[in-house]
């Protein structure tokens, strides 16, 4: 069943597994200011300090995954006061900070064993749409996630993957790099100082957890406080009563605004008409849909689409 966390993987494109597939050595220093949403950076071997700018730094140890949000530079290096060595601005252009071109950099190298180098696994997504939008905003500039006493059976995957070094290899990394970024995010909203949103903690709710997985699942769907509470299992009150507490706001309410943020990610992304969108996402027309829109969102679905695409 369709839930925000799995929405996610529907509007991210991962882009490049490896900073040059390198094998780092101190001392060593990459500033990152590549203008992405979001970033998964996590060491195969050795340590690692990220320090976002203006920010604290973070310590990265082996097999900890940081999910590091939001467009603004950043610095992984062998030790907080490593001055940068390399500027990384996108997946084909690196310099010095002098701005040349950086080739044959002393700190990288291809030689090494992946289990006693200093090795960088870095994925970059572009996201995008309302509904990736509520799961980035729950997020802290850096989320870190320390690796389990069992390790990471999808890190365990990317691991076998860049030894094998077969063809297609990059296509299996960018897929399991879906699967690490999923894993990656709900271990940090399981986490006790992740302050995870509402919405997400109420999924393990048996009542309010399951009308979620059936709002998430099936918007366009006529869905009355009463269906709700029937299909939960529980009475119209009691149920209305536990949701508004767990999620913060009332069954119908949450229901409007998982339409809208389906509406807006479809409005960006297809050429449906208002009036096909309005039905998928459970309005009867064109005009509900923007009465919808511009009460919550202030402006009209038209208005929504052609902003997004001057955006673009």
């Amino acid at each position: 069943m369709e839930d925000a966390l799995s929405s996610l993987l529907h509007d991210v494109r991962p882009a490049g597994a490896l900073f040059d597939q390198s094998i780092v050595r101190p001392p060593w220093s990459l500033r990152f200011v590549e203008d992405t949403p979001l970033t998964l950076l996590t060491m195969l071997s050795g340590e690692a300090w990220v320090t976002p700018d203006g920010g604290e730094p973070v310590l990265l140890r082996t097999q900890d995954v940081a999910l590091v949000v939001g467009p603004e530079p950043y610095t992984v290096a062998d030790a907080p006061g490593t001055p940068p060595l390399a500027v990384v601005h996108d997946a084909e252009r690196c310099t010095t900070p002098d701005g040349q071109a950086a080739e044959g950099l002393a700190m990288c190298g291809y030689e090494g064993d992946l289990d006693t180098s200093t090795v960088l696994l870095k994925g970059t997504y572009q996201v995008r749409g309302s509904v990736s939008r509520r799961v980035l905003d729950a997020l802290p500039r850096i989320a870190l996630v320390p690796a389990g006493p069992d390790g990471c059976p999808a890190l365990n995957m990317i691991v076998g993957e860049i030894r094998r070094d077969k063809p297609g290899r990059q296509a299996v990394l960018d897929r399991l790099l879906d699967l690490l970024l999923v894993a990656s995010l709900r271990e940090w909203f399981d986490r006790p100082e992740s302050a995870a949103p509402a919405w997400y903690q109420a999924h393990g709710d048996p009542l309010v957890g399951r009308a979620l997985r059936l709002i998430h699942e099936n918007p366009a769907h006529p869905w009355t406080v009463a269906e709700l509470a029937r299909k939960a299992g529980a009475s119209r009150a009691t149920f209305a009563q536990r949701f508004a507490e767990l999620v913060g706001q009332p069954p119908m309410t949450y229901l409007t605004e998982w339409r809208l943020c389906q509406a807006c990610d479809l409005l960006a992304s297809s050429d449906a008409t208002v009036e096909a969108i309005a039905h998928r996402v459970g309005y009867s027309n064109a005009y509900a849909l923007s009465v919808a829109f511009k009460r919550v969102l202030g402006m009209r679905p038209s208005e929504h689409r052609a902003a997004g695409r001057a955006l673009v």
